[in-house]
Order: C-alpha cells, then structure tokens, then sequence
C-alpha cells in the first residue's frame, strides 16, 4: 500500500498542477461562472475523471487556485526583497527608490491573464467568505513584505515618509494594482501597462515619499 501510494503522488501533483494552470487560463478568458469543467479538462489534457479524482468540483478547483496564486505572489516578492537585499541595493545611497521599488513589485502588471485572474478572485471573494479568508490573508502578507522592504529603506535614509510605512505600502499596492487594472479595460499594451503603472507610482509617492536632506 505504501509503495503504490508513494509512487502514484507525485502523478497525482503534476495532474493538479496541470489542471490548476489550465483553469487559470480559462478563468481568466471567460470567468469563473462562464468556465466549465470539460473547458478545463480539454485544455489541461484531461478526462472529467482526472478532474475528479483531484477536485470534487469547480469551487473546490477556485479554492486551491486561489492558494497557489497568493503563494506565488509571496514568494515573488520575498524572493525580490531577499535579492535586493543581498545585492545591498536598498543600501545604495544614490540608488533609485521608485526602480526599488517596482522590482519589488513587478508581478501581474505586464501579464493580462494575471491581471484577469486576479480581478475575477477578487468578485467572488466579495460573495464568498470563505474565499475572503483565504485572499484577504493573502493580501496582508503582501502587505507585510512591501512594508519591510519600505522600512529597510527608510533606514538607510534614502528616504523618509509623510505616513507611517505600513500605510505608505498599502497605498503602493492599490495604486500599482489599480493602475494594471484601468491599463487592460483601456487595452494597452504590455510595455504601455508598464509605463502607467509607473507614471502612477510616481505620483503616489510624491505624496506619500519625503526625500532626506543630503546633509541630514
């Protein structure tokens, strides 16, 4: 029993992988209500019973989607932060804050399926509290890093803020997300998404960014 467990899990992982992956092509091209089941087999390769013998349904499926989303946003922006950090970037006295910054946090901005994916979880995290709980905690771990990496370079007095860090993040975060969100109903371009997100960022933090006196 144990040996055929051992060998059948890892199948099993890469099977769930796939149908993860293909639903979150089909959620994001036509929406979590529109999307069936048989759309996201045929796109993952599968039969109904491969999805069965993972998901007991296609909530069951948005559930564990919106698991692996979030997990990959953590550790996109943990890793960033641990690489700046060893490449003493957010030390760097004439380093740019804002370049930091969106290297921190680059992530959905350039890719509209993620930019899809990551509105229609939010509706339904709106009509569904279970799904709330799993995003909102999501969202504040994000939350969490960004203002770390805020602090980190606050202390190495690149700059200062108007606001306490943990403020100054969220509005960060909003506005990058927002700004990615009006860049694909406008229908731009990658690289033009890029630029709007920037361009809003910017005008954040001169609200939010209070530059240190050279001599302070």
């Amino acid at each position: 029993m144990t040996d055929t467990v051992s060998v059948s899990s890892p199948r099993r992982e890469v099977t769930r992988h796939k149908l993860l992956d293909a639903a979150a092509q089909v959620f994001a091209e036509v929406g979590f209500d529109a999307a069936s089941v048989e759309a996201i087999c045929e796109r993952a390769g599968f039969t109904r019973g491969a999805f069965y013998s993972n998901f007991e349904s296609k909530n069951e499926l948005f559930l564990a989607l919106v698991a692996a989303v979030s997990s990959d946003r953590v550790r996109i922006v943990r890793e960033r932060i641990a690489e700046l950090r060893c490449r003493a970037e957010v030390r760097a006295a004439s380093g740019d804050v804002m370049a930091l910054l969106q290297q921190v946090l680059d992530f959905d901005t350039a890719d509209g399926a993620s930019v899809l994916l990551m509105s229609e979880i939010r509706i339904h995290a709106l009509r569904d509290p279970e799904l709330a709980t799993a995003y909102l905690a999501q969202d504040d771990e994000l939350h969490r890093q960004v203002t770390e990496i805020i602090e980190d370079i606050a202390a190495a007095r690149m700059i200062a803020f108007r606001i306490p860090a943990d403020r100054a993040a969220r509005l960060l975060l909003t506005a990058w997300e927002a700004a990615a969100i009006r860049g694909m109903m406008r229908g731009l371009s990658e690289v033009e998404r890029r630029r709007a997100v920037s361009e809003e960022l910017a005008r954040v933090a001169q609200i939010v960014i209070q530059p240190v006196d050279a001599e302070g």
